[in-house]
């Protein structure tokens, strides 16, 4: 593991670097660290087209300590109009390793058969968290098959986990990207499970 004060700063390093409202994130992060050392992150920047081709970014910042995940979203909003300024929505949790309940990767490997463990990497990862924080609800009426029936026959459903999901590319991020999340969903199974004993 690293030098806890080393990655604390490393993590504000990458913030900054990104370039995307750093003073706004580094702050909101720290909040939700409070005194703990940093044991590892993962700084995402993207940028998505909305419908009307405007871009908007966003940026995600997981953060380990100790005894917490810390998830942290920013979300930016262009100007409504000439006279309005741009506006980022940030949000932050704290999650106890006890409440993560999955901690899931998915690579994706080019040439498996070439592949060599701790050499070859990934060209994509899939980072899911889950921690039961938020469930979908989908509800539809319940039919008997008869199409002549009408009956109220109630609602039938599916309850749908909201877990955190993170893709990154070595096209589209970077080897180094991709490095950062492998190590990174290592030390969350190794905190979780350390958890359950």
């Amino acid at each position: 593991m690293r030098e806890t004060r080393v990655t604390t700063d490393g993590m504000r390093t990458a913030i900054e670097r990104s370039g995307y409202y750093p003073a706004l994130i580094t702050d909101a992060v720290t909040s939700a660290i409070g005194p703990e050392p940093v044991t590892a992150f993962v700084v995402h920047h993207d940028a998505i087209f909305d419908q009307g081709m405007e871009v908007r970014r966003h940026m995600t910042v997981l953060a380990l300590t100790p005894t917490r995940l810390v998830f942290s979203h920013t979300d930016e909003h262009p100007a409504e109009d000439e006279e309005s300024r741009p506006r980022a929505e940030t949000s932050t949790e704290a999650i106890r390793f006890s409440r993560v309940a999955s901690v899931t990767l998915t690579r994706v490997v080019p040439d498996p058969q070439s592949y060599v463990p701790g050499v070859s990497m990934p060209s994509e990862v899939m980072l899911t968290i889950g921690w039961n924080v938020l469930s979908h609800v989908e509800l539809e009426p319940a039919h008997c098959g008869d199409e002549s029936c009408e009956a109220d026959h109630g609602y039938i459903g599916t309850i749908t986990a909201d877990d955190f999901s993170l893709r990154v590319s070595e096209a589209a991020d970077g080897e180094d990207a991709v490095r950062q999340v492998l190590e990174f969903a290592r030390a969350l199974s190794d905190a979780t499970a350390s958890q359950r004993h």
